[in-house]
């Protein structure tokens, strides 16, 4: 008779699979290899429908879940498997604050039925218009999209398709706009920001926040998306206005919130956007007489681009300023609300204690760094910003 080949080809499906929970080393990018835990496993479909092989999503220990993906069986250094599977009981200790310290006020029980519900990414990848982007978070997309790997945007309105065709025909017949569906509130040479009110454009505000999970970790998603705004950071160019990110405010906050979400699109990011969204978000609250704050908790990449646009924002005052402040002053003059101030002077060392009292020290070194040699935050030019606040429209109607 024919001999059967090798059953133990370890490609194939009768091979036993690795188990949830192995912790092993994977190669990560290029030739690295690191220790990462199996979260789960699936079989791949072949072309013609057969199974394939197993595919693992892995967790690397001591990155962020961001970096979270699906693996094939070649990737891993089989010899490697740790019999019991167990961290030692201080690496996982410091594994569990890495992942954990950027979420901020979430206790541990809701961090652990978030982890479980978000655990791995459904969408692998998106277009959206020229660009590719790999996601960083599960998001809770309707049934029939979650085994499409690729999901394909409309930049302009955000509809999505799960095959490209699909979206080619969509602009080619009944893509209406080529810029986001509201008011354009704010032009700078090739900047524009849009306002959109769900009320009248619910659909795009729930696309836009289906996108946003994908590259945002630990922010509810709002399924009602009612109470907010959207703001929608574009860049203008002949063939329409492309977005970049977006952030959303409250239309009426307890809490002197003047921002819930923020994110710029990671194939934007590095180039100054998350601290243009910021000044303008601290523009409206002037418009508004008030003071603002970001919503807590602040995502890991948020709270970054806030300090260093706070201690820019403050460096700016205090360079140029001769004699005392007080942080009630510095709060006038900026919009900040005075704990954020405070909280921020003290990170950058900022506050001295002599003669019996705290004083504001500004070394040379601190200003270099964080002011002179840093890049300048936006300037947002108040004559340009066309925007009455959402209270006095209410009141008007």
């Amino acid at each position: 008779g024919k001999s059967m080949g090798r059953a133990s080809n370890a490609n194939s499906v009768t091979a036993k699979p690795l188990e949830l929970g192995a912790k092993l080393l994977c190669r990560w990018r290029g030739e690295e290899y690191k220790p990462c835990e199996v979260i789960e496993r699936k079989l791949k479909q072949n072309e013609d429908l057969t199974a394939g092989d197993w595919i693992y999503y892995v967790h690397y220990e001591g990155l962020n879940r961001r970096l979270d993906e699906w693996v094939t069986l070649d990737r891993f250094d089989l010899g490697s498997v740790n019999e019991e599977g167990k961290l030692t009981r201080t690496s996982k200790r410091k594994y569990d604050q890495e992942e954990h310290e950027e979420e901020g006020e979430l206790d541990l029980a809701t961090l652990k039925e978030h982890e479980e519900a978000t655990k791995v990414k459904n969408i692998s990848r998106i277009v959206f218009g020229q660009w590719q982007m790999e996601t960083w978070y599960f998001s809770p997309f309707p049934k029939e999209y979650q085994q499409a790997d690729v999901l394909y945007y409309c930049e302009y309105d955000l509809n999505f398709f799960a095959r490209r065709e699909q979206l080619q025909r969509y602009i080619r017949t009944k893509c209406q706009r080529f810029h986001p569906p509201g008011d354009e509130i704010y032009r700078e040479d090739s900047i524009s920001i849009f306002e959109v009110d769900p009320k009248t454009q619910r659909i795009y505000c729930e696309n836009l926040c289906l996108l946003a999970k994908l590259f945002l970790d630990h922010k509810t998603l709002y399924y009602d998306v009612e109470p907010f705004l959207f703001y929608i950071i574009c860049e203008v160019d002949e063939d329409g206005a492309h977005m970049v990110g977006y952030f959303s405010k409250e239309k009426h906050s307890s809490e002197e919130y003047n921002l819930a979400c923020i994110l710029t699109l990671p194939c934007y990011q590095r180039k100054g956007y998350g601290k243009l969204m910021i000044a303008f978000s601290y523009e409206l609250s002037k418009r508004e007489g008030k003071l603002g704050t970001p919503e807590r908790p602040i995502s890991d990449l948020g709270l970054v681009s806030y300090r260093s646009y706070w201690v820019y924002a403050l460096l700016e005052i205090l360079q140029k300023h001769r004699g005392s402040i007080s942080i009630a002053e510095l709060s006038e003059m900026t919009k900040f609300r005075t704990d954020d101030i405070v909280k921020t002077l003290q990170a950058f060392n900022l506050i001295r204690y002599f003669g019996g009292q705290h004083s504001i020290y500004v070394s040379p070194k601190t200003l270099e760094t964080y002011f002179t040699k840093a890049k300048p935050n936006w300037v947002i030019d108040s004559s340009k910003l066309q925007w009455t606040p959402y209270h006095e429209r209410e009141r008007a109607r």
